[in-house]
């Protein structure tokens, strides 16, 4: 269950906003809910391409700097499943 949000919006702002919920089948709040979650989302996959970028960018510099050693610590006999692993890999 989610926790109250409270908003203030002027009259013509909050009547076009109930139009448009209502042409969606929602309620004002599961609007606004629904606009606020998508652009979180938005938000999350424009930084995740960046990071993408970025690490695309540098990953012979990282490699050079750290080797390829990308998972220490790992106990033996899990290496080669670590070794196989896409590069993407989390």
């Amino acid at each position: 269950m989610g926790k109250q949000t409270n908003i203030r919006l002027n009259e013509d702002v909050k009547a076009a906003a109930e139009e448009r919920a209502k042409r969606r089948g929602l309620t004002l709040q599961g609007y606004v809910a629904d606009l606020i979650e998508q652009d979180v989302k938005e938000s999350r996959a424009a930084f995740m391409a960046g990071a993408s970028a970025f690490l695309a960018a540098y990953a012979d510099r990282f490699d050079a700097e750290f080797g390829e050693d990308r998972y220490p610590g790992l106990p033996a006999g899990l290496t080669e499943t670590a070794e196989t692993a896409p590069r993407d890999a989390a």
